[in-house]
Order: structure tokens, then sequence, then C-alpha cells
């Protein structure tokens, strides 16, 4: 197998643990990142780096603080000389009606799930230029093309931000001869804390006039109703198989986008139109090889 360092951002729950886990089992070396790894997540860290026969080695980095994303990925390559693979999986959700969010907690949401992913970037990617390659995997979100309840906006317009974002840095980053990789989960509404850790509107005045008016307890509707149709057997480590996967195959043989769904959600036609619009106007422009990132001579 083709070790590789592997550094995967909010890797302290969900399906960054997950990955981080299902990475390491498989022999590659990751760094496990997240915040507060002396303090709150002291035993998350712990527990990851003890499971047996893994390389796995948590490292502190906070998305928000780009002095924190520089520290980490500096210390990445001071100890292990380079960075493989980057999976941006760090993000935070809220949950309620959109008016009842202020501005400053949509902000907080594209500041995690789409800033922080570009101040990671802008650690890494001077490392894997230099190299002419490395692989950038985007956990991105079904929501961004196919079916969405409402009660997420803060969460899927973020979502949505990150993976135009993805596509754009795919364009330019393929003639450095660095891959990527979008990977795109459906509705778990079981085995992460997504709900549980949920964000709920500040203000609670304006949250309470949907509650007391023809939205009364649309909330609970929503959650039983996407409980509903989630198969008994959807289990999110299938995500973090995907990406173990992908993180396995050589060079060129990678996928731009793949999906785990197991609710059949329809983000895979959503995204099989708006992918191929896009590659035509590509070609029609004539800078079709942006589409395939290729490696120098």
């Amino acid at each position: 197998m083709d070790r590789k360092i592997i550094l995967v951002t909010g890797a302290s729950s969900g399906f960054g643990r997950l990955t981080v886990e299902a990475l390491g089992r498989a022999g590659h070396t990751v760094y496990a990142s997240m915040r507060d790894v002396a303090g709150r997540n002291a035993g998350n860290a712990v527990g990851l780096a003890a499971i047996a026969g893994s390389d796995i080695r948590p490292v502190e980095l906070d998305v928000q603080a780009e002095a924190s994303a520089d520290a980490a990925v500096a210390a990445i390559i001071a100890e292990s000389g380079r960075i493989d693979v980057l999976i941006h999986n760090a993000g935070h959700m809220m949950f309620g009606p959109a008016e009842a969010f202020t501005a400053d907690q949509f902000a907080q949401q594209y500041d995690v799930n789409v800033l922080g992913t570009q101040r990671v970037n802008r650690a890494v990617l001077p490392h894997m230029r230099a190299a002419r390659e490395g692989l950038l995997v985007w956990v991105s979100s079904s929501s961004s093309a196919g079916g969405t309840p409402p009660w997420l906006s803060p969460y899927f317009a973020a979502k949505a931000a990150m993976d135009a974002l993805a596509v754009q840095y795919a364009r330019e980053l393929a003639r450095w001869g660095i891959e990527t990789s979008i990977i795109v989960p459906g509705a778990f509404t079981r085995g992460t804390n997504h709900f549980a850790n949920s964000g709920r509107p500040a203000d609670e005045a304006r949250a309470a006039e949907y509650e007391a008016g023809p939205y009364r307890g649309f909330g609970e509707q929503v959650q039983h109703a996407f409980a509903e149709i989630v198969p008994d057997d959807a289990d999110p480590a299938g995500v973090a198989d995907e990406i173990v996967g992908l993180v396995g195959l050589p060079f060129g043989k990678r996928p731009f986008r793949l999906h785990y769904d197991p609710t059949g959600d329809g983000a895979d036609v959503g995204f099989t139109v708006l992918d191929r619009l896009r590659a035509e106007m590509l070609h029609r422009v004539g800078l079709s090889d942006l589409l395939h990132p290729a490696r120098s001579a």
C-alpha cells in the first residue's frame, strides 16, 4: 500500500472521526486535527492516538484562526516532510427558521464551513504545489443539489458555497497536478452528532413567532420526517470507507464527485447535470484541460 500523509479537519467527531479511524486502519499516517486538543477534546485526542495498529496523530487546529492553521501545517511539514492528502471535513450545523438567525450567526456558519477551508488551503497548498502533486477531498452535502428540508438554511447555504469553492479550486489546481474529489453524503439522522450539537437561533423572540404561528412543532416534524426515510441500516461509516477507497486509487483514477446517500434524495442527478454543464462551458472556451489534473513531465 502507498502510505499517505493525511490531514483531516474536524476530526473529533462525526464523519471526521470515522474517516480518521478508517484511514488509520488502512495504514496511512493521519493527522487528526481539532480544537482544544489539550482541553475539551483531550479525551478524543487520546482515544484516537491509542487505536492499535494505527498511526493517528492528533494536532491542534482551529479552522477559524489563520495562525492556528498555519502553525498546524508547519508542524506537520516539520515532522513528516509533506502532506499528500487534505480532507476538508470541519463543519457545524444550525437548526431553526432562517429569519430567527442573526446575520452574525450566518457569518459564523460561513466562517467554519467556507472560510475555514480557505485558511487551511492557504497553509497547505504551497507545499502541494511545490511537490506538483496532492489530493484535496471536500466533504460536501447532498443538500446542495438534492432535496432539502427547511429549518437548516444557514448550514445548507454554507455547504453550497463550500461546494462551489471546491469546484473552482479543482480547476485552478489541475495544472499543478493536484487532484480534487468531492464526496457528497446524504442525510444521516443517526451515527453523528449533527442534530444533537446544532446551533439554535439567537433571536428567540423571532423563533417563538414561528412556533406560535403556522409552524408550531415544525422542527420536530422535519426531524421525524427525515428519520423515517433514512434506512435502518444507513451507516455514516460508509462515508469514511468511500474516502479510504478514493485515497487508495492511483493518480488520474479518482472520481471528481462521489455520492453516498442511503436516502436517495436526488443529489446524484442534480450534480451530474451541474457538473456536465460546467464541463461543457470549459470545452467551449478551450479550457478543457482543467477537467483532468496532469502531472508535469
